[in-house]
């Protein structure tokens, strides 16, 4: 053989890039943010609700990219699209639970907050009636029951409220994120 017929054998075939493929990481984050969603849907919303709502958006957006009209076509791109905005959404919904339940003007519910400390009031009631005889020999012990089982009392009803809610909210933010996907993918030439 010469040096032509060498070069001009065939090698390994040089691996064909997918550009459609789906990461792993993405579908875990997704199953992921749905376990955590029904999980810490009850009782109040804790902080660490949100931690674990920022790490789930770390993951999708880290693992995951947005549909593109390049890349699907049709209703393989609707779907693909539906399906990134709902897991942003869900995700972005979960961080921000702790901070709807606690703050006013993120999320007024205005017949709630004003009901809910009464629910507090019946709840120092309740303290003060389990106490019984107990109650009249130590004031400082009462009024400490009675503020723990207000602020647990108006946390629960706060907490059901942003629940009730919580899925609005992610509808919401999955909306947004389907428009700002879709604007995005609009502003981009097609290239193929």
């Amino acid at each position: 053989m010469d040096d032509r017929s060498r070069r001009a054998a065939p090698g390994p075939a040089a691996p064909v890039p997918v550009p459609a493929a789906r990461s792993r990481a993405g579908v875990l984050g997704t199953a992921l943010a749905a376990v955590l969603a029904f999980s810490l849907s009850s009782g109040t919303w804790q902080w660490f609700s949100a931690y674990i709502g920022l790490t789930l958006l770390a993951v999708v957006l880290s693992s995951t990219h947005p549909p593109t009209r390049a890349t699907d076509a049709g209703a393989g791109y609707a779907r693909n699209l539906a399906a990134y905005a709902l897991v942003v959404g869900l995700s972005a919904a979960l961080a921000l639970a702790p901070a709807m339940q606690r703050w006013s003007w993120l999320f007024p519910m205005p017949g709630t907050r004003r009901t809910c400390p009464h629910l507090g009031d019946y709840a120092r009631l309740q303290a003060q009636s389990a106490l019984g005889d107990l109650a009249a020999r130590d004031g400082a012990a009462l009024a400490t029951a009675q503020d723990e089982q207000a602020r647990l009392a108006v946390a629960g009803c706060l907490s059901a409220t942003t629940t009730l809610w919580l899925p609005v909210y992610a509808l919401g933010a999955a909306l947004l994120v389907a428009l700002a996907v879709r604007l995005l993918d609009r502003s981009r030439p097609l290239t193929g």
